[in-house]
């Protein structure tokens, strides 16, 4: 059960955000031009996977004493490791507020790892990462990276204490990912199509309705199918943003160190191995490595494979249809729709490829 406290790094800035009722418009809109993603196997330049790591109770944010160190863990995220990175950060360094800043270690050099070590820097303290692996060798340079924190608990296994430090997390985050907006971080905002067959199929604004989130969505409307190259009866449209991980990474690790962070590569087997860090507080960051680190059996991998065609500059949005999506970026089309949970398997399934490619060009309708 996640133990946060009741300050917030940049709250200040934030400010209250009260919730507003989920917009959509009752009259359908044309949708403006959309140009069809060529979905050519010819055209395929990479295919990647990558595990997210999933616990059904929800991600772990928690403060401990362990021998003369403190560690703070803040993993489990699921596949909302990009969306709720910034938020995490902050919750996981208010759980320190009361404690003057000194030396800090943090375990773990993807997104997460990466935003809570700017977050201490921030709040003064000095602060050494040590990882395995660093950008561009991390899970989180596999991520689709669009921000919208799904695949981050199971519904019925979430408590009401949960959801509220998921609901706080996501909007510090959300914010936070606004002032990164523009080319230096590779941050834009961008139009999403949310397509469905039938009324009974679940797409990203209902799940922002039942997480509590449906504020952080903007600009909704309900879209005319018929204006659309979509093959599907029932279209909406929203913004948000989508985040290059291969620009986003390496500008928050520079960031990093230029303001005096230092960089380990190193390997840790046991969580006992901390003891051998100089720093006596220690972020725990590891991601899935925390199943073993920590002993925690309910953090599971969800295996996700991206297929990626060669970019396509004029392909300017973003669809999502009942688990398929794509999104358009600068190292190419990014073309996803598995969620293989406990599957630890790396090697690319290439029927699972084919398979994608066949689905993905099929959500387009005949010319």
């Amino acid at each position: 059960m996640p133990i946060i406290s009741r300050n917030c790094f940049i709250s200040s800035t934030i400010g209250a955000m009260a919730a507003v009722p989920l917009r959509a418009y009752a009259q359908t809109r044309p949708a403006p031009p959309l140009v069809r993603v060529n979905v050519n196997p010819a055209r395929v330049i990479r295919t990647v996977v990558g595990l997210r790591p999933f616990r059904r109770y929800g991600f772990v944010l928690r403060a401990e004493a362990f021998g003369n160190k403190t560690i703070v863990h803040n993993y489990g995220h699921g596949g909302g490791g990009f969306s709720l990175s910034w938020g995490c950060a902050t919750l996981a360094a208010d759980l320190l507020a009361a404690r003057s800043p000194g030396r800090a270690a943090v375990i773990g050099c993807g997104v997460i790892g990466l935003s809570t070590a700017r977050v201490l820097q921030d709040r003064g303290w000095d602060v050494s990462i040590y990882a395995s692996s660093v950008p561009p060798n991390t899970t989180s340079n596999i991520a689709g990276a669009q921000w919208t924190p799904t695949v981050v608990f199971a519904s019925q296994d979430a408590t009401s204490e949960f959801l509220e430090t998921f609901r706080r997390a996501a909007r510090i985050a959300n914010r936070a990912f606004q002032l990164m907006a523009g080319p230096t971080y590779g941050v834009l905002w961008i139009d999403n199509y949310a397509l469905k067959h039938a009324a009974t199929e679940r797409d990203e604004l209902d799940y922002a309705v039942s997480a509590g989130i449906e504020d952080l969505y903007q600009d909704i409307e309900t879209i005319d199918p018929a204006t659309t190259p979509f093959a599907v009866p029932m279209v909406r449209r929203f913004t948000t943003m989508l985040i290059e991980p291969n620009t986003y990474l390496p500008a928050v690790m520079r960031d990093f160190l230029l303001r005096g962070g230092k960089i380990e590569v190193r390997t840790f087997a046991t969580l006992r191995q901390v003891h051998d860090l100089a720093e006596h507080v220690v972020f725990n960051c590891t991601g899935l490595g925390a199943r073993a680190l920590c002993n925690d059996g309910e953090l599971v991998p969800v295996r996700g494979q991206l297929t990626v065609l060669e970019p396509q500059a004029d392909v300017d949005y973003i669809y999502l249809a009942n688990g398929l999506y794509m999104f358009p970026r600068n190292d190419g089309i990014v073309l996803g729709g598995t969620f293989d949970r406990g599957d630890w398997s790396l090697a690319v399934d290439r029927a699972q490829q084919a398979r994608i490619l066949t689905e993905q060009a099929a959500i387009y309708r005949s010319s």
